[in-house]
């Protein structure tokens, strides 16, 4: 597509999508899923709880026996034995005794409650019928009644067998970690993250700690852009910046086309020294749109080669970032095999804002909480080269092009970064 005309926005992000398949499932160890899509919906086997078991430190009862109890008038019953957490009672309870049961033990037949410790005393002799021994029993005195079920968890009250417990495309977070190692899930079903090749290119990048030179420019992208892919799930690696000459910029991106996905920064323009585009047809790489309607990142390009997702990011730095994570991001999120639904939600303006008449603003707003919702206040300057306007920023406000100028306290659709 060698027209000049800008692409759309959602055209953009429609184009991308539609070429971005899941990649192919694998087993992982359940430590080495954290971040991973799940490949397969996720079905219990086992009821968690697996057994009724105590929801507090007391004494496991019959409720019956506690009926009337209270501290001016306790219950005595007999303390027959013990149920600890990985070690259950070896007997049932009888009518008139109380077991003493620590959080999370099995809860012992003919038990349906659980006394609180607090609402307990324990009495430590049976006073001796006139002329008898003592008999050296234990009795619990409750002084508070408890109902049927109280302070017990049920079997299954969690999961029931057979519950479809993860859907799959749900990304593992440590709390899916934790629900699945509560199912005994040793391995788990994952898409592949994908692999992931950042390169920049320019003869004026300079790595930090490089004496600065007249021209020179520190080389920011390769290090946000790598971060934001790793946070997206991707396999990264990064290559040396490749020069301004037309060889160079070819033998640097041919060895990184086996990859899922090749993000180039810089170099994407139409400059006398701008050689990616002229690259990529030389190397076989499908365009499928150059130049989208989005302030900052107009000079944004995407192709494929094979399934390789390829896409040239412009040099400035905000602009790099922002295309990134509104075009890049997305796409890793359906390779892994998650679901990349846009995160949306709408605030209202802290200032206004220019229009733009043909193309979509994307302003680096911080979020702040108001009683009547969210407030979305730019970061400051917003041109694409003052990186520090992501500093943060929590979200994106989406602007449509035309229309009239954003005012302050209007609402406008925000896109979350995190």
């Amino acid at each position: 597509m060698a027209s000049l005309e800008l692409t759309g926005f959602e055209q953009a992000r429609a184009t991308i999508l539609a070429a971005a398949r899941p990649l192919a499932p694998e087993r992982l160890p359940l430590r080495e899923a954290l971040g991973r899509y799940l490949a397969d919906d996720i079905v219990a086997s086992e009821p968690v709880p697996a057994v009724d078991n105590s929801a507090m430190d007391g004494f496991a009862v019959c409720s019956a026996d506690t009926r009337g109890a209270a501290p001016d008038s306790p219950v005595a019953l007999r303390l027959a034995g013990e149920s600890r957490a990985g070690v259950p009672a070896a007997a049932g309870l009888a009518p008139g005794e109380a077991f003493r049961i620590s959080t999370g033990a099995v809860l012992p037949a003919g038990a349906d409650a659980v006394a609180r410790v607090e609402n307990t005393r324990i009495e430590e002799d049976t006073p001796p019928a006139v002329g008898e021994a003592g008999s050296g029993e234990k009795r619990i005195l409750i002084e508070a009644a408890v109902a049927p079920g109280h302070d017990v968890r049920r079997a299954g009250e969690d999961i029931r067998p057979a519950e479809v417990v993860l859907r799959a495309g749900t990304r593992v977070g440590p709390a899916e970690l934790g629900v699945l190692a509560s199912l005994g899930a040793a391995t788990v079903p994952c898409r592949r993250a994908p692999r992931l090749a950042v390169l920049t290119s320019g003869d004026e990048l300079l790595e930090p700690g490089e004496a600065m030179r007249p021209g020179g420019v520190r080389n920011s992208n390769a290090y946000s852009v790598p971060a934001l892919a790793q946070e997206a799930g991707a396999d990264v690696s990064v290559p040396p910046p490749a020069p301004d000459d037309p060889g160079a910029t070819r033998a640097a991106i041919e060895p990184l086309l086996d990859r899922d996905v090749l993000v180039l920064c810089g170099g994407v323009s139409v400059g006398e020294h701008d050689h990616v585009k002229r690259a990529l047809a030389a190397l076989g790489v499908a365009e499928r749109f150059w130049r989208v309607a989005l302030k900052p990142g107009r000079p944004t390009w995407f192709g494929t080669h094979g399934e390789t997702l390829v896409f040239g990011l412009p040099g400035n730095p905000v602009s790099a970032m922002v295309t990134f994570l509104l075009f890049v991001r997305p796409a890793l999120v359906a390779l892994g095999g998650g679901l990349p639904e846009r995160r949306r939600i709408t605030a209202r303006l802290a200032a206004d804002l220019q229009a733009s008449p043909n193309r979509t603003q994307a302003i680096r707003c911080r979020l702040e909480r108001r009683e009547d919702g969210w407030l979305a206040r730019p970061t400051g300057a917003q041109a694409s080269h003052v990186l520090t306007s992501m500093l943060g920023a929590d979200c994106l406000a989406i602007v449509p092009p035309g229309g009239s100028p954003p005012r302050a306290g209007e609402r406008v659709e925000v896109e979350l970064l995190a």
